[in-house]
């Protein structure tokens, strides 16, 4: 349980690190702005969006490869966490001989096919369909069609004769 709260709180310093200089940026330039504004008192809402627009678009393109590469790295170190570190742990994963010693589905097995009798027939022909009695059977056959059916390019030829 250590591991996935390290992990977490690495994911939080990762989103941090990546968050804070364009936050940063955005508040230093509205800052900016906004001693500009009151000093020659124009306020205008729309002066200080520009700029911090800007401003943080620059320090995403500037900061780009060094935030794609620690989210790469924030992803292998949770994909190793995964593969390696969850699944050795004893606690967390059962062993691959699990089952060879348990019947999981026992109780819920006793009386499924209570109604069929030949259920040994059944089993020793898989291929064919089961059914409870010959009413339910159901005939397949060809999809019904529509009324008035367009023919296909190999009946109309059929039907011009060509």
């Amino acid at each position: 349980m250590e591991m996935l709260t390290e992990y977490l709180a690495k994911g939080f310093m990762v989103m941090l690190s990546i968050s804070m200089p364009c936050v940063l940026t955005a508040a230093a330039i509205g800052l900016v702005v906004g001693i500009i504004q009151a000093v020659t008192q124009v306020q205008e809402q729309t002066i200080a969006a520009a700029p911090k627009i800007f401003a943080v678009f620059l320090v995403i393109v500037i900061g780009g490869m060094g935030f794609i590469k620690l989210l790469t790295n924030l992803f292998s170190d949770g994909m190793a966490l995964a593969f390696n570190g969850i699944s050795k742990n004893d606690s967390f994963v059962l062993p691959a001989d699990y089952y060879k010693y348990t019947t999981p589905f026992e109780g819920e097995m006793k009386d499924k096919f209570k109604n069929q009798s030949d259920f040994n027939d059944i089993m020793k022909n898989p291929g064919k369909v089961p059914y409870i009695d010959k009413n339910q059977k159901i005939k397949y056959g060809t999809a019904p069609r529509a009324p008035m059916p367009k023919a296909n390019f190999v009946e109309t030829n059929k039907i011009l004769g060509r």
